[in-house]
């Protein structure tokens, strides 16, 4: 059983349960990441959505996950990512609300970087991305995703059952030079990263705070 979360975000539905953490030393704005698929058993606990937000964590980012709709403690049912996409535009304003003036990274993985990027491209708040575990093979359509003018990374494994490498680096090559689209893939790695959750970690650390530093 996982621990409860330390934080619950008002929701049209009710509320959304949360864990939000801050860095230990100076901060250099905030962070948000969203779970995988929930009838598949993701939450924010899962270990990749954990690795990726320490990740961003260890850059100086006040970091936020939560709980999609119907998962954990937080109200609602699961809406096919239609509903999802409120709670992660619910997640921001808190965010907005509570560090007013600061830029948010975002990153999700898998259902959560499918659902998440529509909002989060769009979102003049987020000047950054990050695409976990991209499930191009389960969803498909990521034409959405042309006219993005933000830098964006995406981190995949080679192995991905969710995602050939093919798909993923086609994807990448298709998008408009201002996107800056960085792709890393781990070898003998699967969607869930098992082994290579360190590196998963390091390479959403060097990644941000590179564009970060870069302005």
């Amino acid at each position: 059983m996982y621990p409860q979360g330390n934080l619950f975000i008002p929701a049209a539905h009710g509320r959304l349960e949360a864990i939000l953490k801050e860095p230990s030393g100076a901060r250099m704005g905030v962070g948000l990441v969203c779970h995988p698929h929930p009838l598949g058993g993701g939450t924010m606990h899962n270990k990749v959505v954990y690795r990726a937000a320490t990740g961003l964590l260890e850059v100086g980012l006040a970091t936020l996950r939560f709980n999609f709709r119907g998962v954990g403690l937080s109200t609602g049912t699961h809406d096919l990512g239609r509903g999802e996409q409120d709670d992660i535009r619910t997640a921001l304003d808190y965010l907005t609300e509570n560090y007013a003036g600061e830029e948010i990274t975002f990153a999700g993985f898998s259902f959560g970087s499918r659902f998440g990027l529509p909002v989060a491209i769009n979102d003049a708040r987020i000047p950054r991305l990050i695409s976990i575990g991209t499930p191009v093979d389960k969803y498909g359509d990521y034409d959405f995703l042309q006219n993005l003018q933000k830098p964006i990374l995406f981190v995949h494994g080679d192995r991905d059952e969710f995602g050939s490498v093919e798909n993923v680096k086609k994807l990448v090559e298709s998008l408009p030079e201002e996107a800056e689209a960085k792709l890393v893939v781990f070898e003998n790695c699967g969607h869930f990263f098992d082994k290579h959750l360190e590196e998963l970690k390091n390479t959403i650390k060097d990644w941000t705070l590179e564009k970060i530093n870069k302005g």
